[in-house]
C-alpha cells in the first residue's frame, strides 16, 4: 500500500510543483496562472488538449481558494469588485457562446502585442513614477472586454484587467486582490458548460496535481500581494506581462515550436 502511494505521488509531484509555482505568481500579481501552467505542461510532453482541460478544470478551484485568501488579507476593493463582476460575467458568457465557431487565435497576436507594450510601460512607470492610487474610471467596459477575451481566447482576464486598472492608477494590492476574486465567479460561469461536456474524465493526474499545488499556494500569493511594496508590484506585473506576451508572440511567429 505504501509503495503504491509513493509510486503515484512520484507521478503527481511535478504537476503539484507546476500548480504551486503558477498560483504563487498569479495570486501575487493577478495574472499568468494559465499561461505558466499550460506552457510547462506542454514542455513536459502533455498533449495540448489534455493540458488545456487540466488547467481549465483546476483553475475553477484554485481561483476560489485564491479569492478567499485575498478577502481574508483585505486585498479586495468591494466597490471595484461590484463594478467588475457583472460586466465580466456578461463578457465571459458572450465570448463562450457567440465565438464558439470563430477562431479566437486570429486576434490573439494583436492582443499580445498590446499587452507586451503595456508591460514595458508598467516597468518604466514603476521605476520613474512612484504609484499614487486613485479610483479608476474605465471599469465596466474593461470587465466586459476582459471577460470576453478570457472566454474567446482561452485566457486574458488577469493580463487585460489588472494591467489596465494599474495604468488608470488603481492600488496594485487591491487591484490584484479584486481581479483574482472576480476571476473565481468569471471562471465558474465560463467553465460550467465545458465541465458538463468534459465530465469527470477531465480530472486526470495533471488536474489533480495542479489543483493540489494551486490550493496550497493560494494563501501565500495573497500574502505577498498584501506585504510587497506597490512599486515592486508595478515592476513585477510589467515583467511577467512582457515575458508571457513575448512568449506567445514568438510562438505565433514560429520562433518557438
Amino acid at each position: 500500500m505504501i509503495d503504491t502511494f509513493i509510486a503515484h505521488f512520484g507521478e503527481i509531484l511535478p504537476f503539484i510543483l507546476i500548480g504551486f509555482g503558477a498560483q504563487i505568481i498569479d495570486g501575487a500579481l493577478g495574472m499568468a496562472y494559465g499561461v505558466i501552467s499550460s506552457t510547462l505542461l506542454l514542455a513536459m510532453g502533455v498533449p495540448p488538449s489534455r493540458a488545456s482541460a487540466s488547467v481549465h478544470a483546476a483553475e475553477t478551484f484554485t481561483t476560489g481558494v485564491s479569492a478567499i485568501s485575498h478577502i481574508l488579507h483585505r486585498n479586495v476593493d468591494w466597490g471595484l469588485f461590484a463594478r467588475l463582476v457583472i460586466p465580466g460575467v456578461i463578457g465571459g458568457v458572450a465570448g463562450a457562446y457567440l465565438l464558439s465557431n470563430i477562431d479566437g487565435a486570429i486576434i490573439k497576436p494583436f492582443v499580445q502585442f498590446y499587452l507586451a507594450a503595456i508591460g514595458i510601460y508598467l516597468i518604466w512607470r514603476g521605476f520613474h513614477f512612484p504609484p499614487h492610487s486613485k479610483s479608476p474610471k474605465w471599469v465596466a467596459p474593461l470587465g466586459l472586454v476582459g471577460g470576453f477575451m478570457d472566454a474567446s481566447g482561452g485566457g486574458g482576464w488577469g493580463p487585460v484587467v489588472t494591467s489596465n486598472l494599474l495604468i488608470q492608477g488603481s492600488s496594485p494590492r487591491h487591484t490584484i486582490g479584486t481581479v483574482n476574486s472576480v476571476e473565481f465567479i468569471l471562471t465558474l460561469s465560463i467553465s460550467l458548460t465545458f465541465l458538463f461536456h468534459l465530465g469527470w474524465e477531465s480530472f486526470t493526474t495533471y488536474t489533480i496535481g495542479l489543483l493540489i499545488g494551486g490550493v496550497v499556494a493560494a494563501p501565500f500569493g495573497a500574502m505577498l500581494a498584501r506585504h510587497v511594496a506597490p512599486k515592486v508590484l508595478f515592476v513585477a506585473v510589467g515583467i511577467i506581462l512582457t515575458l508571457t506576451s513575448a512568449f506567445v508572440i514568438a510562438k505565433y511567429l514560429g520562433y518557438i515550436g
